[in-house]
């Protein structure tokens, strides 16, 4: 049986059966076609569903965000986890689940496919773990300003974790 030590500085330990461990995964992928189809209740729905799913495969989710054409979770995981399962899990058991609960969404999407295939998979640290959870909850206040499309994804993430490691490790 796994128990959690949590030390003065907020890090936090878990020790499992010979083995100690702190793994946090920043994930984010998007829906096909990057169609904005998260919305209308469907954003809710994928959060309570990742609730559930966390729950079940006994991983925490530290922070998260559902925007209309991509997901940000930060999750705690198990040394035991492969990640690419861990994504499958999350992908396959929500969209299964989102399309009986919004039939309508498989109007925008072809071939019956809520996903694109890729993802992308970022380690934090203790150190950075807060500006993680700062900068996925704040992807919803967010604006662009109008002026062409957002950065993709993967680029965004990239240029916002390179901003972190230079901030934590100047010169």
């Amino acid at each position: 049986m796994e128990k959690d030590i949590y030390f003065i500085n907020e890090n936090k330990l878990t020790y499992g059966r010979g083995y100690v461990y702190s793994l946090q995964y920043h994930i984010v992928w998007c829906t096909k076609y990057r169609r904005k189809v998260l919305r209308g209740g469907a954003d809710e729905d994928c959060k309570k569903l990742l609730q559930e799913l966390a729950q079940e495969y006994s991983f925490r989710i530290l922070a998260m965000e559902v925007m209309p054409d991509h997901v940000h979770v930060l999750v705690d995981a198990k040394p035991q986890f492969f990640i690419s399962d861990m994504v499958k899990i999350m992908k396959g058991g929500i969209a299964r689940r989102l399309f009986q609960l919004h039939p309508e969404m498989k109007e925008k999407l072809w071939g019956g496919h809520l996903w694109n295939p890729s993802y992308c998979v970022v380690t934090v640290s203790d150190r950075s773990r807060e500006q993680v959870e700062r900068y996925i909850e704040s992807q919803k206040e967010k604006a662009w300003g109008g002026k062409g499309r957002p950065p993709r994804d993967l680029e965004r993430l990239q240029r916002y974790h390179r901003e972190v490691l230079e901030a934590e490790h100047p010169g």
